[in-house]
């Protein structure tokens, strides 16, 4: 036998061993930390609809019962939408789309802390037991690195926090996550989710400040990691082999008990479909201890957003 030959059999053995392991996590239950909803169909339409794949192939449409299909299949028992507008009111319409199906345990919505209105809208949504938290980062035109001086955004942040309730980042970069230090600083007992940073690449000239940001946060247990977008548009390469080494940074970082799973659907439609997702997700942690694995796809998601179990095959700690 070639000495080619042999190695190319042995690494299609350990794909092969990899994949089976993976196999085994299959009845591990799933809390999918990351999903939107949107109908351009409405007579406004909406801010966002989806990757262009999505937005062409499902007319901009994305609905609990749309989800739900492709969930089910894939152990998928629960789902946390993320605010998907900057549209005040669509934080109503997301509570009332998902009180029609109890997959949906929760939503981190959008308001802007400095605001003069905050305070009221926020104590108005958050009675809602599905209302977690709300979303700060780069998006609608908005820099949260730009806000963390900000008086009136760190009050509003720190009513978040004295509610129990957390913040989701949005588009990371070396810059928003020290800025995640910062308020950290500022706030210590919020809970803080990075989202999708197996998406951030940084360039050679950014690694130093990576690794030392990463370094700053190992040792901050109020910031946790989303490990989602593990396959991404910026990155041509797919499959695990591509990212391990990233996704073995995170974990060095956040431990097993600060990281959970997201889906980024369907915004990650076009890139990765659910089961791709949820497939690469469950060859890395077949790498790991079971219960690593079981903390990822689920309890720390109730550690963290303390969702309400509203179906029967939704697990309780």
């Amino acid at each position: 036998m070639q000495r080619r030959d042999f190695l190319a059999g042995s690494a299609a053995a350990a794909v092969t061993t990899t994949m089976a392991e993976a196999q085994s996590l299959a009845d591990i239950p799933i809390i999918d930390t990351h999903v939107h909803l949107f109908d351009s169909r409405r007579p406004q339409g909406v801010p966002y609809a989806g990757s262009p794949e999505w937005a062409k192939e499902h007319n901009g449409v994305a609905l609990p019962a749309t989800y739900r299909a492709f969930a089910e299949p894939l152990n998928i028992v629960g789902a946390i939408e993320l605010e998907a507008s900057p549209w005040v009111e669509d934080n109503l319409w997301v509570l009332e789309q998902m009180e029609t199906d109890t997959m949906f345990v929760g939503t981190v919505g959008d308001l802007e802390p400095e605001k003069p209105d905050f305070v009221e809208l926020y104590n108005r949504f958050r009675k809602n037991p599905m209302f977690l938290g709300i979303r700060c980062g780069k998006i609608w035109g908005r820099d949260v690195t730009k806000q963390v001086d900000d008086a009136k955004f760190i009050d509003g942040l720190r009513r978040v926090a004295d509610a129990d309730q957390v913040m989701d980042t949005a588009n990371p970069d070396i810059e928003l996550m020290q800025a995640m230090v910062k308020i950290n600083d500022k706030i210590p007992s919020l809970r803080i989710m990075l989202d999708h940073l197996p998406s951030f690449d940084p360039t050679p000239a950014q690694q130093a400040a990576y690794d030392a940001v990463l370094k700053e946060i190992h040792g901050r247990p109020n910031i946790w990691a989303k490990l989602s977008e593990i396959d991404h548009r910026t990155k041509k390469e797919r499959g695990l082999a591509a990212h391990k080494a990233r996704l073995d940074q995170l974990m060095d970082t956040f431990g097993e008990d600060r990281v959970v799973f997201g889906s980024d659907w369907p915004n990650s439609w076009g890139t990765a479909t659910p089961a791709q997702i949820v497939d690469i997700a469950r060859a890395y942690f077949a790498t790991r201890t079971r219960a690593a694995a079981e903390k990822y796809f689920w309890k720390n998601s109730l550690a963290f957003y303390k969702w309400k179990k509203r179906a029967k095959n939704q697990p309780p700690l």
